[in-house]
């Protein structure tokens, strides 16, 4: 059985056993009476329950075995966190040196998060671009080889469905991404937006043929949590642990564990099922939308729940939407994205506003006024 390349863990950590909080060190029968956190003894007044007196478990069981269940996962192979930056930032902070030369990979245009969390423990982020393609980016991950090994980079950031370009990463070129770095690095595959990706996979079946693969899930994008935070790393439970280790001690509240409990119910998720579904349909209606003005050159094919678009008038398109109080993302400041604008699916109102927002004197009649299906 292949096992988790550990030399990849920082030395200084291979042994190090974090924060023992009152919660982890406690051992014997199950307690009665709880004196050993410095919890208050009464609730407060605005928490009347006492629900949200004690501290909640680092890594509460119920959810963890819940989140493991939705991903067809292990339950040892599930780090629950705030969202997916705080797996991002234990990931850099875990398997980076700080101020060593063994940095990270990544391909922009995508999410920023992994070069701050890089700037921020002090290693080098090192690029290899994107393709533009047309319709669609592609990873060059026989150049994002190269440059690990070159570089002695501990860590690969791949996205997939990207942000922001909604493209997804190629499966027979990951595949062989994964054999030639099985040594040389960890190669997470961030998979917030992958519900939406209607004809997709997700990688967390195959992290028993790989386990260097590391996979980053949230509950903020289809299951419409952004504001609980949670999110969970899914890799080898020799990973989960050492990352867990150099975790805050109790990363999530109580009540948004509750929250995540609801949502990952199975009612719950054949809800959320019900409207990705009907996000993806609005994508295409969004899609061809924001393709109907003349000011628009293109609008690239997106397997997740937004639409990149390139556009010589972007400052005019911000100016009408913003008159709409429409906020969309200016895209404009990201390397080989100088002309680019992200607009999330909204409902059909809403998209129904960008369409009157954007309408245009000198768009065919057709154009930018299409009413919705009923």
């Amino acid at each position: 059985m292949t096992r988790f390349p550990r030399h990849l863990v920082r030395a200084d950590l291979q042994a190090f056993d974090g924060y023992s909080s009152a919660r982890t060190s406690f051992a014997g029968p199950p307690a009665r009476i709880w004196l050993n956190a410095n919890e208050a003894a009464e609730p407060n007044r605005a928490d009347p329950g006492g629900s949200v007196r004690r501290y909640p478990p680092p890594q509460p069981e119920p959810l963890r075995r819940s989140f493991a269940d939705y991903l067809g996962a292990r339950q040892s192979q599930v780090l629950l966190a705030r969202g997916s930056d705080e797996a991002i930032d234990g990931l850099v902070r875990t398997l980076c040196p700080p101020g060593s030369d063994a940095g990270i990979v990544v391909c922009p245009p995508t999410f920023g998060m992994y070069a701050v969390s890089a700037a921020v423990h002090g290693v080098p982020v090192h690029e290899v671009p994107q393709v533009d393609a047309g319709h669609r980016f592609r990873h060059d991950l026989g150049a994002v080889a190269d440059t690990v090994r070159r570089t002695g980079a501990r860590v690969v950031f791949l996205d997939s469905p990207g942000n922001p370009t909604g493209s997804t990463v190629d499966p027979g070129q990951l595949d062989t991404l994964l054999g030639d770095l099985a040594e040389h690095s960890v190669v997470v595959l961030d998979e917030a937006y992958a519900e939406f990706d209607v004809a997709g996979r997700s990688w967390v079946p195959d992290l028993a043929r790989h386990p260097h693969l590391a996979v980053l899930r949230t509950m903020s994008k289809a299951h419409g949590l952004a504001g609980a935070r949670v999110g969970a790393l899914v890799a080898d439970p020799e990973l989960v642990q050492v990352v867990g280790r150099v975790q805050a001690p109790y990363p999530l509240p109580a009540p948004a564990v509750e929250m995540a409990l609801s949502a990952l119910a199975p009612e719950a998720i054949q809800h959320t099922h019900a409207r990705v579904a009907a996000t993806a349909r609005r994508r295409e209606r969004l899609a061809a939308v924001l393709a109907g003005h003349p000011g628009v050159a293109t609008v690239y094919d997106s397997a997740a729940n937004f639409v990149l678009v390139r556009s010589g008038e972007a400052d005019s398109m911000l100016s009408r939407l913003r008159e709409a109080a429409i906020a969309v993302r200016d895209m404009r400041h990201l390397p080989g994205l100088s002309d680019a604008l992200r607009v999330s699916v909204g409902t059909e109102e809403e998209i129904d506003a960008v369409v009157r927002a954007l309408r245009d004197d000198r768009a065919p009649a057709t154009a930018l006024r299409e009413e919705r299906a009923p």
